[in-house]
This record gives structure tokens, sequence and C-alpha cells, in this order.
């Protein structure tokens, strides 16, 4: 399969696949981040919104939401999710907004699909161009030092009358920088399964290399990945969460 066919072909799947997220909780967790870090606007933009969940949240938070991600299908999906919402098909390394913003994130470690430093390194910078003075961007990572190349998550449903199996995990093979989000899903009706896998290229760095790239733009912290409290992040954890002020 191509590396975008899950993403488009199966974008129906999406939600499924996604099921055991909790989106309210990590939505509810970047509104708290914005209060405690940002300039009180109200206007938000999700990058790589996919079909508009997190979105979801933040209107009913009393946001002006938009969303843009580099997938049509996902966006239609959105947008009757989320019709008081604006999205746009676009990539989120080169962003073309209409006016400044408040608040940005990027959930789900979605800044990887970014496949370079160069690309993230324009994702950085546009996110900056976009923000008002005290404006957040919003994102978690991995550090690609602590990948744990085994089988990753998995989580079962049953749906119309037929039984999905889904799983994800990283791999990083030990140098570049580049990892993979691998992908599969099977679908079971009937007694007949069919299987579908699939692989994201996605840029690897480290933590020390990202607050690198994004202290130019932003005064940086790096909080634990822990949606319950607001911490500081401790060295011994590969999966961190970023929030940039804009200077």
């Amino acid at each position: 399969m191509s590396s975008t066919a899950l993403y488009t072909d199966l974008s129906g799947y999406y939600d499924l696949m996604c099921a055991d997220i909790n989106y309210l909780e990590q939505s509810d967790y970047v509104r708290r981040l914005h209060q405690l870090f940002g300039n009180q606007g109200k206007h938000y933009l999700d990058l790589a919104c996919g079909t508009g969940p997190h979105i979801r949240h933040f209107i009913d938070f009393g946001y002006t939401a938009s969303g843009v991600d580099i997938n049509q299908p996902m966006l239609d999906i959105a947008q009757v999710r989320c019709p008081e919402a604006q999205f746009t098909q676009q990539d989120m390394s080169n962003l073309d907004m209409d006016a400044q913003l408040d608040l940005i994130s990027c959930f789900l470690y979605s800044v990887h699909y970014n496949q370079s430093i160069a690309a993230l390194s324009d994702c950085i910078a546009s996110a900056h161009r976009a923000l008002k003075p005290g404006g957040l961007f919003c994102f978690n990572a991995v550090d690609k030092s602590t990948i744990d190349n085994r089988a990753g998550i998995k989580h079962n449903l049953t749906h119309d009358n037929s039984e999905f199996g889904f799983q994800s995990s990283w791999y990083y093979g030990g140098e570049g920088d580049q990892q993979q989000l691998q992908l599969s899903i099977e679908k079971t009706t009937d007694g007949k399964t069919e299987r579908w896998n699939d692989q994201h290229s996605m840029v690897a760095l480290t933590f020390a290399h990202l607050q690198q790239l994004l202290e130019p733009y932003f005064e940086v912290h790096i909080l634990a990945h822990d949606y319950h409290k607001i911490t500081p992040w401790e060295n011994g954890s590969g999966n961190a969460f970023f929030v940039g002020i804009k200077h």
C-alpha cells in the first residue's frame, strides 16, 4: 500500500482505530495549559486534525476553532463532526492562515509527520508566524533514543457486525532522523478476515534536538506526558508534552 493509503481509502476506519483515545482528557489538558501559560485568547488551530475530535471539544470549551490536515477524506468527516469550524487541506510545515491564532495544538505525536528535520523546522517557524504574541504551540513527541521496537498498542472492538483488531507501534533503526509508525487493521466478517498493513515515515530526533529547534522562536517548557496533572518532564521518560510560548 502507499504511504497514505490508510488515511485516505480507509479513513472511515480511523475513528474506530482511535476508539480507546480519551480526546476530552487530552483536549482539557491543553485547555488548562493555555489558561496557565497563554494569552487568554480564544482562536484555536489543530494541526493534523484528522476527523476533528479534539476540535469538537475546543468548540465546546468556547473557542473559535479551525483545523488543517493533509488528507481531504479526514477533513470531510471533521466538517460533519464540527460544522462550526473551518477546515483546510494543508501541509502543516507551510501554514497559510487568514488571521493569527492564540493556541495551536498537534496531538497524537502527529508533529512527527514532518518527515525530515528541515520540514519540522519549517513547521515550527510556520506555527510561530501563525500565533499572536504570547500564543501557545502545544504538542506531544517521542525521543528516538527511547523507542522500543517491539509490538505496540493493540485493541479490539465490534462494529457493524464485524470484529476489528487495530495495532500500532514505533520502529527506529538506531541511526538517522527517520522512524516509522507501523499500523495494522484486521476486519473479520462472517468468518472471513481482511488485513491491511501500513507504514508511515516520520521524523526522528531527541528531545534535546527538538528543544534546540524550538528555542529561537519560543519559550520552551517540557512537561511529563500525564494528562491528569501539569508537572515537569523527567529525563527517564521517552514521551513528553512540549509547550512553546511565542516570544
